[in-house]
């Protein structure tokens, strides 16, 4: 901060003051009217900053008394003679205003009072204790010199301090965010009185909760290397959950967005539950738009099944297309999560006839596979399939011939139908 000590307008000030007689004969007077000046001062910084009226918290104006008059008794140390003594206080004014997120802007322009409310006063006392020759305009305009000084080393040494604060805070915020977030979704001992201790004080232990596990990424997974990128996406599921009756805890782990989202199951044992949570985040999270891809697990009971949600969102957000964005993982077929889950462990011991197969699929631009899909689809219905897939039903027909060359698999039968759909889909990359 400005050290007033050293300042020049200081100086100057004061020795005019001394030579005037103001220096040290003000501070009797000073004295006498310290306490009604202060309670001048709180009425005019609490009507002039809404800030004081809007807040709740009920420790705001006592601690604005009290700091206040703390500045009223530095200011009569200076006139006195006896110099600026410390100023911890105004260090430590701005680290409970960071704390309490007390606006900075406010906090400011209740300095901005303090000059104007405290001038009248120390003016009026300087000039009744000058000397008869001092020169009057001399005089005020020292008092005024000395005081805007003195504001505007205050203002400046408490805005510092309330940034750095509110940094220190944010950064520790943060850290502990990031340990719960790790907590949850690695999963704990019950047995770890810390953790269970960090839970219960974060309110994660509480009765009659609901959890649920949302992961997201853009469709281009190599942009969640990109910090910027990654940042960018963590804001967007942010802001799209921000508006809704849940809490979230968010961050980035491998290259995903990962959420715990939490929310009253009931109010009470006599209370109907509510809605699945899963189920109340498909609307928010569709608005974040076609550039991110969507997992969310089923509700967890518990905490202790967090690490189990999130193994089922990053299932669902394996399976999430461009398309279907958002993936409930209560969304996903038994088929598709044998699929997904067994399709690297059978890589080596797919049907020797696959390979083929698969050749000639892809030589035909894929008409094998979405005729037996259709087939399927359609109930094993020749008819149907063929009016699905704008074709004659002898045409139908002839692929199935095709398919039963290639594959030795008779696709009209339902268990060859069945074991080339599900090595078809184990082969996709």
């Amino acid at each position: 901060m400005p050290d007033l000590a050293q300042s020049d307008r200081v100086r100057a000030s004061l020795d005019t003051l001394r030579r005037s007689g103001v220096v040290p004969g003000i501070a009797k007077p000073l004295t006498e009217g310290a306490e009604a000046a202060t309670r001048a001062l709180v009425d005019y910084a609490v009507q002039a900053t809404p800030a004081y009226t809007a807040s709740g918290n009920p420790d705001i104006l006592p601690e604005l008394r009290q700091h206040l008059g703390q500045h009223s008794d530095v200011l009569i140390s200076i006139l006195a003679g006896r110099g600026l003594g410390e100023l911890e206080f105004v260090r430590e004014n701005a680290r409970r205003r960071a704390e309490q997120k007390f606006p900075l802007d406010a906090l400011v322009h209740t300095y901005r009072c303090l000059h104007r409310s405290l001038l009248p006063w120390i003016r009026d006392a300087a000039i009744e204790a000058a000397n008869e020759d001092a020169h009057v305009r001399r005089v005020v305009a020292a008092i005024t010199d000395l005081l805007t000084e003195y504001v505007d080393a205050i203002g400046t040494l408490a805005i510092r301090e309330y940034v750095a604060h509110t940094r220190r805070f944010a950064e520790a915020e943060g850290d502990r965010r990031t340990e719960l977030l790790n907590m949850l979704l690695h999963g704990y001992d019950e047995s770890d009185s810390r953790a269970a201790e960090l839970l219960r004080r974060s309110g994660y232990l509480e009765q009659r909760q609901s959890f649920c596990v949302v992961v997201a990424r853009s469709v281009n997974p190599q942009e969640m290397q990109n910090a910027a990128r990654a940042q960018r996406m963590l804001d967007s599921v942010g802001v799209a959950l921000q508006d809704a009756p849940m809490r979230t805890l968010l961050g980035v782990r491998d290259n995903l967005v990962t959420a715990v989202v939490s929310a009253t199951r009931r109010q009470s044992g006599w209370t109907a539950p509510q809605n699945l949570l899963a189920d109340r985040l498909q609307k928010p999270l569709e608005k974040i738009g076609p550039a991110a891809l969507i997992g969310v697990s089923r509700d967890a009971p518990s905490t202790a099944h967090i690490p189990r949600a999130l193994k089922e969102a990053k299932l669902a957000l394996d399976l999430a297309t461009v398309r279907d964005r958002v993936m409930p993982y209560s969304r996903i077929s038994v088929r598709q999560l044998l699929v997904q889950v067994a399709a690297d462990q059978v890589q080596g011991t797919l049907p020797v006839w696959l390979e083929p197969f698969t050749a000639a699929d892809e030589k035909a631009k894929g008409i094998y596979v979405a005729t037996l899909r259709a087939y399927a689809d359609h109930d094993m219905n020749v008819l149907r399939t063929a009016e699905a897939l704008s074709i004659h039903p002898n045409t139908i027909y002839a692929r199935m011939q095709k398919i039963e060359g290639i594959t030795g698999q008779n696709p009209l039968k339902f268990n060859a139908l069945n074991e080339l759909l599900l090595a078809a889909e184990c082969a996709r990359p």
